[in-house]
């Protein structure tokens, strides 16, 4: 079978036309490859389609029909993108699920999206959700990447559900399909009758509440945003990129999907630990990251550069100080002069070619999501010649909404809206949005769907303006949800409500926006110190900085931080002994913490933890 059958030589109409398009139309190419121990183990264009229907056919067997939910709880891989063709294509829908969740969270997504299969990475992955197995009576059959004994299979328990490796299920669908041709034409026939209006994904977003809400996505959703993407950014079949970020994600799982509709070869990363090596293998021409990533990769040069010889250090700052006065002439889009010209040829040779070649040395430009970009992050990576595009967007528009143009770049901005998306600032300064990517409405919760979408237009709960050149700056969080620096969101109240729960916190501030991880601000109560301790309330209040007054608030912490996420646990925090008041300016009338001037107020605390 080509893309010809489908007619999808220009774009695909639908995600589950994509593997019969990048077969037809980068037969030869390396489409998705896997680093392992050093090396890369490519799947052509020609044999990607063959495998999506054999994964197809094998689920359909264990159960898959269209319309059904099907769980994917595994590591970014190419199985994982093989599994979702092979779902989408079927007209079922994905439900991606962290691999980081704990059981508890991973039980409410699988019961809330009527989830009944379940594709998991690993036998750990496996295990976990066996732990709640009984919770979840709708799931019939569970499938493992990774190659796993009969015996661990049998042993297993999980009452009645069926659970199979991955291989074995793409063996079913293969003989399946040797069966006859009527077999592989079903397929293709099942993949035909998918429409643009179809649900192709629910992905569950952290909101300001204890549950995450799902984000209902169609086909048409995410393949208009490609196509808004794509005219913005240009890649194509000579492009190469490394992929490290989940697939859970929506913003990686775009970048995916544009990768393959352009014929970009992407290779995953063994591991996050073994990124900088893979780079070497790889060599990327075009990568996406969070501003983590890059924060990372900036202290890395520093670092070397610092431990150097007073010399080779002075050469490095000055490079630097040449990249910055060279990223600020291209911003304002005014000439280099002959002096910087000539600065840069130096740096360049001297300087910004080895860090370049660090990351593989043939790197056009990166794209950074999932978070804000610090300005001068950006700046610093311009002018050595690795420009860093900042992108906006959010699940609920599948996801992109704006990006930087690489010939356009306007630093401290997310760039203008994608040609096929709308933006306006309302009266309050909030950030609305319209387009064909904009999601069908959140699953089973129409009163959040409508408090969110009204006449059409999406309240993104960010506050932003627009300038003259219609680039979009955002300013300020409407919505308390935290985003670290690494684009996982998380939620503080139910974690701060957690944390007040335990024997001997009065009140707990959880801070983290655009910061590497979670951390804790928390009143002790002192009275139950006092308690606990047998003496009076005034000695109590003068002890609560002694270390045993702080082993037990790390035994609250550590007690909260057993059923989050690990990244939603707290990794430090510090104590503050001022009551949160409304005369104090710290609560509002409705008794909630505005965090705005908790945050300023605590500012020094709260740079101690992150220093």
């Amino acid at each position: 079978m080509s893309a010809d059958d489908l007619d999808v030589q220009t774009r695909p109409r639908t995600i589950g036309e994509l593997p019969f398009f990048a077969s037809g139309r980068y037969p030869g190419a390396e489409c998705i490859g896997q680093c392992r121990n050093g090396e890369v183990q490519w799947t052509s264009g020609k044999d990607l389609l063959p495998k999506v229907r054999d994964v197809s056919l094998g689920l359909g067997a264990l159960g898959m029909a269209a319309g059904a939910r099907v769980a994917i709880l595994a590591e970014s891989r190419p199985e994982w993108l093989v599994v979702d063709l092979a779902v989408l294509a079927a007209g079922a829908v994905t439900v991606p699920v962290y691999p980081t969740l704990s059981a508890d969270q991973i039980a409410f997504i699988l019961d809330d999206a009527d989830a009944s299969l379940v594709v998991v990475s690993t036998v750990v992955q496996l295990e976990k959700l066996l732990s709640v197995i009984d919770r979840l009576p709708a799931i019939a059959a569970i499938v493992v990447i990774d190659p796993v004994e009969r015996a661990t299979i049998e042993t297993a328990g999980a009452r009645d559900v069926r659970i199979e490796p991955l291989e074995a299920v793409e063996t079913f669908g293969h003989d399946r399909m040797r069966e006859g041709w009527g077999v592989a034409r079903a397929f293709h026939d099942a993949a035909r009758q998918v429409g643009p209006d179809d649900l192709a994904t629910i992905i569950y977003t952290s909101g300001t509440t204890a549950e995450p809400k799902g984000v209902r996505l169609t086909h048409g959703n995410l393949v208009a945003n490609i196509d808004g993407v794509r005219q913005v950014i240009a890649v194509d079949q000579d492009d190469v990129a490394l992929s490290f970020l989940p697939l859970c994600h929506a913003f990686e799982r775009m970048v995916a999907y544009i990768y393959l509709t352009a014929g970009v070869s992407v290779a995953f990363a063994e591991s996050i630990e073994t990124v900088a090596r893979d780079l070497l293998v790889v060599r990327p021409t075009v990568m996406s990251g969070v501003p983590r990533v890059f924060e990372k990769l900036r202290a890395r040069v520093f670092d070397t550069a610092n431990a150097a010889s007073a010399p080779r250090r002075a050469l490095f700052h000055w490079a630097v100080s040449v990249a910055l006065r060279r990223g600020a002439r291209l911003e304002a889009r005014q000439p280099l002069s002959v002096p910087l010209r000539v600065a840069s040829r130096v740096a360049d040779r001297l300087v910004f070619g080895k860090i370049r070649a660090a990351v593989g040395g043939r790197l056009r430009f990166a794209v950074s999501g999932s978070a804000p970009l610090d300005a001068d992050l950006a700046r610093f990576f311009y002018g050595l010649g690795l420009p860093v595009l900042e992108g906006y967007g959010l699940t609920e528009t599948a996801p992109v909404l704006c990006v930087v143009p690489l010939e356009r770049v306007r630093f401290g901005t997310v760039g203008p809206p994608l040609p096929n998306v709308a933006l306006r600032i309302a009266e309050d300064g909030e950030i609305l949005a319209r387009g064909p990517n904009l999601m069908q409405g959140y699953h089973r919760r129409p009163e959040d769907t409508a408090a969110v979408i009204v006449d059409g237009w999406l309240h993104t709960g960010d506050i932003g303006t627009l300038d003259d050149e219609g680039f979009l700056r955002i300013t300020d969080r409407k919505k308390e949800l935290i985003v670290t620096s690494g684009g996982k969101n998380v939620a503080p109240q139910p974690i701060e409500q957690r944390l007040r729960q335990q024997p001997f916190v009065a009140e707990a501030v959880l801070v983290g926006d655009r910061r590497h991880f979670p951390a804790a601000l928390l009143l002790p109560d002192v009275q139950a110190l006092a308690s606990h301790w047998g003496v009076p309330v005034a000695q109590a209040r003068a002890r609560v900085h002694d270390p045993d007054a702080r082993a037990l608030l790390q035994a609250a912490v550590d007690t909260v931080n057993h059923d989050l996420a690990q990244f939603e646990r707290i990794k430090k925090f510090v104590l503050f002994t001022e009551d949160l008041t409304i005369a104090n300016g710290l609560l509002t009338p409705t008794m909630k913490v505005k965090r705005r001037i908790f945050e300023e107020r605590y500012r020094a605390e709260i740079e101690g933890m992150y220093s």
